[in-house]
């Protein structure tokens, strides 16, 4: 975790140099202004996400979700994970601390990886307040027939890809 930090904090910097060398030290300022303003928004809405999240699990018998989406759910639970995740309303402040407390209540990594790309591809809240009132449903229609494989075959890649690696593990955190 540490290692990512300072890996991100390194390319920051770089970007921070290459800024200052390519446009100037107003450009820099600007740049950090912006990220404070950011910063600030963040700070004030992510202790209510994981709040969100700490009482959704409180609420909700996740002790029961790990037969429906738990490791050996396989496709049926990936099916459902996608799912799941295309009705999550809201942004990544709330999806993402949500999906950890999935995992921690024992979902399985590929059914995660589903359920976070059902949330990115379906997002049914995103598609009734702004999809269908600017492309119109014909468009939505085809884009949800198109996509409606990705959430599932991410699943199943991830699935693949830790087979693959089975002598890593990856843990919930």
């Amino acid at each position: 975790m540490i290692g990512i930090a300072l890996s991100l904090w390194a390319v920051v910097a770089g970007l921070g140099v290459a800024v200052h060398q390519r446009r100037g030290r107003v450009r820099v300022k600007q740049g950090g202004a912006f990220a404070w303003k950011q910063a600030k928004g963040l700070s004030l809405r992510l202790p209510f996400a994981l709040l969100t999240a700490a009482f959704l699990s409180e609420s909700l018998p996740m002790e029961h979700l790990a037969q429906f989406v738990g490791p050996q759910s396989g496709v049926q639970g990936l099916v459902l994970s996608a799912l799941l995740g295309g009705l999550l309303p809201g942004g990544p402040m709330t999806s993402f601390p949500i999906a950890l407390v999935i995992f921690q209540a024992g979902a399985g990594t590929p059914q995660i990886v589903s359920f976070l790309a059902g949330w990115s591809v379906f997002a049914m809240h995103r598609v009734i307040a702004y999809e269908a009132p600017i492309l119109g449903w014909r468009f939505v229609g085809l884009r949800l027939l198109a996509c409606a494989a990705l959430p599932v075959l991410s699943g199943l890649l991830a699935a693949a890809v830790l087979a693959a690696l089975s002598p890593l593990q990856i843990d919930p955190i």
